[in-house]
Formats: structure tokens, sequence, C-alpha cells
């Protein structure tokens, strides 16, 4: 197989179908496709797996650096913050997909893999990770993007090619982490259900000794395993979590930052917009404006 081919022909594909005035999407696949460069920016990714064909970027998380292009695929098993730099032109645009992680079909999966004694993960907690894309895994998203050409192809056997490429990604290196976000009484499930705490009630006033007892921990227990999985402590990833949600309002639905602050829960406007510069590097009417440039 000629790989380089493969991929530029699948970034053809997804091109083509970004542009289909009507595409048949596959539940739990959304497209990627950026025309432009952008420098190391504070993002915030949800938990699935990136698999690109042309472009690349470079993610940066505490000590850790890592790269995702054509041949490695990047996989989040928690929502996390973190800084990522992207490569891509309009002569050769950054081009992939986005595979969102659906926990009841995970375990599905699981069930008819079952007790077979060569699938022996290799227990993982960091929350994000990067892994060789296999030949396995590029036929398998050139016949998904096959199918989204058509809506009863996109319905029937979309989702059926989705966990075709979620069986490759249990039997590789980052199987483990995988199977980390169906498995329980874990220390990573206890920090994925903190995560999931911090997710829906950011706005509220929270301790690290409340999110502790929560997840059954000490606090100190806590404060390992939660930056074994984000790479962050706890206080600082809540930070990073309402400072993103209160940009997402401000380009989204237009809100003031005095507005968004208060809806995020910073009770002081000023230190808000102090710690906004201090995270995104600009103010949050720069990064307004900013943004609003780019669209």
């Amino acid at each position: 197989m000629d790989r380089n081919a493969l991929c530029s022909r699948l970034a053809q594909q997804v091109i083509a179908l970004n542009e289909a005035p009507s595409l048949s999407m596959v539940p739990d696949i959304k497209l990627l496709y950026v025309d432009r460069p952008s420098g190391r920016t504070p993002v915030m990714y949800s938990s699935g797996i990136v698999i690109l064909f042309q472009g690349h970027k470079t993610g940066y998380l505490g000590n850790h650096v890592f790269h995702y292009d054509a041949t490695k695929y990047l996989m989040l098993t928690v929502t996390l913050p973190f800084e990522c730099e992207t490569f891509a032109t309009a002569e050769e645009p950054l081009v992939g997909m986005l595979l969102n992680v659906d926990s009841i079909r995970l375990q599905d999966l699981l069930i008819d893999i079952g007790d077979d004694d060569s699938f022996h993960p290799t227990p993982q907690t960091r929350g994000i990770h990067t892994a060789s894309l296999t030949e396995e895994m590029l036929c398998a998203a050139e016949r998904l993007l096959d199918v989204m050409a058509n809506p009863r192809d996109a319905r029937v056997l979309g989702p059926q090619i989705v966990r075709e490429i979620l069986y490759y990604v249990l039997l590789g290196p980052c199987g483990g982490a995988l199977l980390a976000q169906v498995s329980r009484q874990t220390q990573f499930s206890q920090i994925a259900r903190a995560l999931r705490r911090i997710e829906h009630n950011y706005r509220d006033n929270m301790s690290v000794d409340q999110l502790a007892a929560e997840v059954n921990m000490s606090v100190s227990a806590f404060h390992h395993n939660f930056k074994a999985v984000t790479s962050t402590s706890p206080l600082q990833y809540l930070k990073s979590y309402r400072l993103h949600q209160a940009r997402m309002m401000m380009l989204q639905d237009g809100l003031k930052a005095s507005a968004a602050a208060m809806q995020v829960g910073y009770e002081s406007a000023s230190q808000f917009s102090r710690e906004f510069k201090r995270y995104f590097g600009v103010t949050p009417g720069e990064e307004v404006m900013r943004m609003r440039q780019t669209v």
C-alpha cells in the first residue's frame, strides 16, 4: 500500500465531503479542516481520537510534547486543557477526523472480545496519548469516508466501521488507556469522575477537599493521581476550564467579559481579566477581536 497516496486521497475525500451541501454524517464522527497555521495557543479538547490525513499539530502538556499527523493519531480519554501549535496552509490544509468514543459501544465491543488470552492492554493513567496510525485504521477510515457519500450507507454501515477503528485502537499501544474509560473502581475512573464533576459544575465554588472526598481519596492521593492523568493540579485545571468556557461564551454568545466572568464563577471581573490575559496572552477583548478576524 502506498501510504502517502492513500492519505492524500483521504484528505481529498474529507475536503469534498466538507464542501458537500448535504453531508451524511456518521454518529460520533466530525470532519476536521483548517487552512491556516496557528502558534502555540491554549486549547481545550474533549475526549476522543484525532486522526489526521494531512497537516500536523504539536501539543504541549506540562513537560510532555506530542506530535500527531498522518503517521500518528492523538487520543484523549478525558477533557484536557493544553497548548497546541497547528501547521497548515491554504495550499496544504490540515485535514482529518475526530472520533468520539461512546462508552456503551466500547463496552459492547469489550464484551465481544471477551476473555481472550491474547488481549492484555497495558494499564495507563495519563489522559492524553499518541500512537502510530496503522494501515488497518487508515483502510477503515477510507471505507468510513466512502459510506458518508450516501445517507443510508452512513446510517447503516458507518457505526460498524467506527467500531472497527475502536477495535484496532484497543489492540494497539493506547488500548489500556481506552479500556480505562469504561473500567470502574480504578484510580483513573475516580479522577475521571472528579473531572466530570468540574465540567458539570464549574460555576460553583468547589474545593480540592470536597472533590477528593467525593471520589473517596485522601487529598494527597487525589493531588497525585489528578496530576498523573491531567499533568496539572486540580485548582489549575478548574481555572483553565472556567477560562475556556468564558472564552466560548464571549465568542459564541456575544457576552461581554464581565458577564462571562460571572457566568463561570468569578466574583471579580478585574481578576478574571488578569487571569485571562495571563493564560491566553491577550485581554478578553483582544481575543474576541482576533478570533472574529480569523473566521
